[in-house]
C-alpha cells in the first residue's frame, strides 16, 4: 500500500463497500447504477490513537477504490457491484471537484491526476478563478461543462447520494486531493492543463499544447495511458 493511500485512509476513515450482487442499470453517463438497497453501513471503526497506522481492514477497503475491477466486469475500471458511501460532511468545493473529475474519466488514477490539475488552478487563481465552482464552470475549460454540452445539466445537479459506484469513488478522490498536503502533489503547481489524444477531433493536439512542456505521470505511483491523458505545465 502506497504512502498516498495511508494518508487518504487516515484522513477520511473507514470505507464501506456494498455486498449486494445486482443486475445494474445504466446512468446518464453510461455507468452502472447500484440501487440504494444494495449498499449497507457497517459499525464505525474503533477510535484510533494519533500516529497509529490504519488498520489492515481499512487499508484493504481503501485499496478497493484504486484496484482493477474483476475480470468479468465490462471494462477494466467498472466496479458495478461495489458502492462506497459518500464522505461524511462533504463540502460544496469537494462536490464541484468530484463533478469535474467524474466528467473526465472513471479510472481512479486518472481522476486523481485531473483533480490535482483542478486544484492547481484554484491554488494559483488561474484565469482569475478563486473557487472550485468557478474553475469547473470556467467557459471552454472542461468540455462537459461547456455551454450547451449534453451532460452539463446532469453533472451540475449530481448529488453525493447518487448510486453510481465510480461517482462515489470520485467523491473520495476529490476529498483526498482537496485536503492533501502540497507535498503529495504529483507534478508542479503550474501543471494546469491536460488533453486526451483519443478525444481530439479535427487536429492531433490542442493549439495550447504546441510547444508546451509535457509532464509524464510517475510510473511508480500512477497507471495512466498517455493516449488517454497528457498533462502540461506552464501554459499561459
Amino acid at each position: 500500500m502506497s504512502k498516498r493511500s495511508f494518508v487518504l485512509c487516515a484522513s477520511f476513515g473507514t470505507l464501506v463497500l456494498s455486498a449486494g450482487q445486482v443486475s445494474p442499470s445504466l446512468g446518464p453517463l453510461g455507468e452502472a447504477v447500484s440501487p440504494a438497497t444494495s449498499s449497507h453501513a457497517e459499525p464505525p471503526a474503533a477510535p484510533r490513537s494519533p500516529g497509529a497506522p490504519p488498520s489492515e481492514t481499512n487499508l484493504e477497503r481503501l485499496g478497493a477504490a484504486y484496484s482493477p475491477a474483476p475480470a468479468h466486469a465490462p471494462s477494466p475500471d467498472a466496479r458495478a457491484d461495489e458502492l462506497l458511501p459518500p464522505p461524511v460532511d462533504l463540502e460544496e468545493p469537494t462536490l464541484w471537484l468530484a463533478r469535474a473529475i467524474y466528467s473526465e474519466t472513471k479510472r481512479p488514477h486518472e481522476q486523481e491526476l485531473v483533480a490535482w490539475v483542478v486544484r492547481n488552478r484554484v491554488d494559483t487563481g488561474y484565469r482569475g478563478k478563486q473557487t472550485y465552482r468557478e474553475v469547473v464552470l470556467d467557459p471552454y475549460q472542461f468540455s462537459a461543462f461547456n455551454p450547451g454540452a449534453d451532460k452539463r445539466s446532469f453533472l451540475r445537479q449530481l448529488s453525493p447520494d447518487a448510486p453510481l459506484p465510480r461517482w462515489r469513488q470520485a467523491l473520495w478522490i476529490a476529498q483526498y486531493v482537496r485536503h492533501a498536503a502540497p507535498t503529495y502533489r504529483p507534478f508542479s503547481i503550474e501543471t494546469r492543463h491536460f488533453y486526451s489524444e483519443r478525444s481530439m477531433k479535427g487536429r492531433p493536439v490542442p493549439y495550447w499544447a504546441e510547444g508546451s512542456r509535457f509532464v509524464p505521470a510517475t510510473e511508480q505511483r500512477y497507471r495512466v495511458d498517455e493516449r488517454r491523458f497528457r498533462f502540461f505545465e506552464q501554459v499561459s
